[in-house]
């Protein structure tokens, strides 16, 4: 089989469930997205870890930083085509891919892709949370169901969702945001944009989880 970190074909897009809750819940939409990570996302990031180690034991988190931080920016480039229409989906498709990075980059470093702490470590290190602990309380709270129901325009929904996922994928919601509203603009600030915010992410979680040994990870097979 040959190594890769690219995307399982279920999990290049977020799940219709995740869509839905997003549309319900927008004010807790990072949420959502972690726990919807860490059940499609998890899985295959713990075979990967496993896999690859044993085969090939590198730097398996900068392998998948390097490669989510290039997907992240070939992605950008193709939704800024649509401008404002096309903003609350890319927001969400680059927290997606962002957040399977962190994953990956976990179990590269022989932490449990399946462990619950995994999505709340997800959101502290996008700094929505000051720990992994207030974040998992949050999480917690959330559940696996929605109860909250929007009332209001779709523009309101989106516009709450919008400051959400620019808080997630680390982005401000000035310049960032009227840049996306012009198509042409778009093209070339979502690569760059969406590049540096993933890569910046990216190093975050290399040092948190690349700075002390997993206890699941024993080393290479002998």
């Amino acid at each position: 089989m040959r190594d890769t970190v690219e995307p399982d074909k279920e999990a290049e897009t977020p799940p219709p469930k995740l869509w839905e809750r997003l549309r319900n819940d927008p004010a807790r939409a990072p949420e959502h997205i972690a726990l919807a990570a860490a059940e499609v996302h998890g899985p295959p990031a713990a075979a990967w870890a496993q896999q690859r180690r044993h085969r090939h034991p590198v730097d398996m988190g900068e392998m998948a930083r390097k490669r989510h931080v290039h997907t992240a920016s070939a992605t950008g480039a193709a939704a800024g085509i649509g401008g404002i229409i096309t903003m609350v989906p890319d927001l969400v498709s680059l927290a997606w891919l962002q957040s399977r990075m962190v994953f990956f980059i976990a179990a590269a470093y022989g932490w449990d892709a399946l462990d619950p702490m995994r999505p709340a470590e997800l959101l502290a290190l996008t700094s929505l949370y000051s720990d992994p602990a207030g974040a998992r309380a949050a999480l917690d709270g959330v559940g696996t169901s929605v109860a909250v129901h929007w009332v209001g325009s779709k523009l309101a929904r989106e516009e709450v969702a919008a400051s959400k996922l620019l808080a997630m994928v680390g982005k401000s919601a000035s310049k960032k945001v009227a840049a996306k509203m012009i198509p042409g603009l778009a093209i070339g600030f979502n690569a760059v944009s969406n590049r540096r915010s993933t890569n910046a992410l990216g190093k975050r979680a290399i040092a948190y989880y690349g700075s002390t040994v997993a206890p699941m990870y024993r080393g290479p097979a002998a």
